[in-house]
């Protein structure tokens, strides 16, 4: 039995966790979870799971949720986070969390000598050689959530790192991936948000479309499989199929594809090194998909795809700023304060201006995050309002 301690358990990633849970639950256990402020989806979660250990955004429904349950132990906003991630009573941390708040509960998890499943981003985005060297100094594993790095993952099983020519992300290119950067100037928040292949939240979708997203993929990339910048590649690949590939010196490739179902590489980051019955699925057909389509990514058409390996090849502070700026910024064009192509001159504008540091502390990177969401708001100041 494998216990686990789920932070954004009402997020996508969190419900489909609960799913596979649901499915296997001879094999996992939810000791703890984090929530925000939908309580009452964690009323029903709690009904169902029964955790130990739960912690909530909400200050307010923290105080009744004390009185209304008192079987359960409750942890409250970040430093609640911080607190389920350093409980001794577990096995592997799910870091389902948005945001760079999650960067402080997988740097606490490791810390602690738990493993991680990780689907926050801005761990490695921002936090990248932080995370590293807790992961090196504790001797723990990071086991990648995101679909295009479980299927990395799951095709370097088997093979060495040092017979790999290059990984090879997938993107789908997003909701304006037919139109050229003149048709982008005057796009509506509802054209922006309507993806070609997935329903995401309102910042990934945006990030999609923007290529950002691809590009904190880049960078998380080097981090989880320690391959240097120039064998990254991403290619656009319209019917997002193929999750991800792995060429191989001998030029041999290697690809993980199939439906478009999340619960696949979360339980194989839940499960691993074994791989368990998916319930509620059909299994993936060819025949749906006679052709496959493979475009090379356009760095002048995609800037901040091109920005990302730049920023993953400086280091330092780079990663935390180039986050912040971007989630400022999106968060900035979904209240319809900026247009779509603003985004990438608020991202450009603070990467190039914001100090860097070569070799941060966690306390300057929450600087370096706080300052930066500071500076894209000034930007705007007086043009948005």
């Amino acid at each position: 039995m494998k216990r686990l301690v789920l932070l954004g358990a009402s997020g996508s990633i969190g419900r489909q966790t609960l799913n596979v849970v649901r499915h296997h639950r001879d094999e996992f256990l939810i000791t703890g979870l984090g929530i925000g402020h939908q309580i009452d989806v964690l009323h029903e979660i709690l009904k169902e799971f029964s955790p130990s250990y739960v912690c909530v955004a909400d200050e307010k429904a923290y105080t009744s949720l004390v009185e209304m349950y008192p079987q359960i132990q409750f942890f409250c906003g970040d430093e609640g986070m911080r607190q389920l991630a350093a409980l001794e009573d577990y096995d592997l941390l799910v870091n389902a969390v948005v945001g760079f708040r999650g960067l402080v509960p997988t740097l606490t998890a490791m810390e602690h000598g738990k493993d991680v499943a990780l689907a926050n981003k801005e761990s490695l985005v921002a936090g990248g050689p932080l995370v590293k060297k807790a992961q090196r100094e504790h001797h723990v594993n990071m086991y990648p959530i995101d679909s295009e790095h479980s299927a990395i993952f799951q095709c370097l099983q088997g093979n060495r790192m040092e017979e790999v020519d290059k990984l090879i992300i997938t993107a789908s290119g997003g909701s304006f991936r037919d139109r050229s950067r003149k048709e982008l100037a005057d796009v509506s928040i509802e054209e922006a948000l309507h993806h070609p292949n997935w329903n995401m939240g309102g910042r990934i979708t945006i990030d999609s479309a923007t290529m950002a997203n691809k590009g904190f993929e880049v960078i998380e990339a080097f981090y989880l499989f320690d391959i240097p910048f120039d064998r990254i590649e991403v290619v656009i690949h319209r019917e997002s199929i193929i999750h991800s590939m792995v060429q191989f010196q001998d030029h041999a490739l290697m690809a993980q594809l199939g439906r478009a179902d999340m619960r696949v590489p979360i339980q194989y980051a839940l499960a691993y090194p074994q791989r368990k019955k998916l319930y509620d699925s059909k299994p993936f057909d060819f025949t749906e998909y006679p052709v496959l389509h493979f475009e090379q990514a356009d760095f002048e058409r995609y800037p901040l795809l091109a920005l990302a390996y730049e920023v993953g090849k400086r280091g330092g502070n780079s990663g935390a700023v180039m986050n912040a700026a971007d989630e400022t910024a999106v968060d900035l064009f979904l209240h319809g304060k900026i247009s779509f192509l603003d985004i990438e001159t608020s991202v450009i504008e603070a990467v190039n201006n914001m100090p860097f540091i070569a070799q941060p502390t966690l306390e300057q990177l929450v600087k370096s995050d706080f300052e930066t969401r500071k500076y894209v708001r000034d930007i705007w100041k007086g043009v948005s309002e």
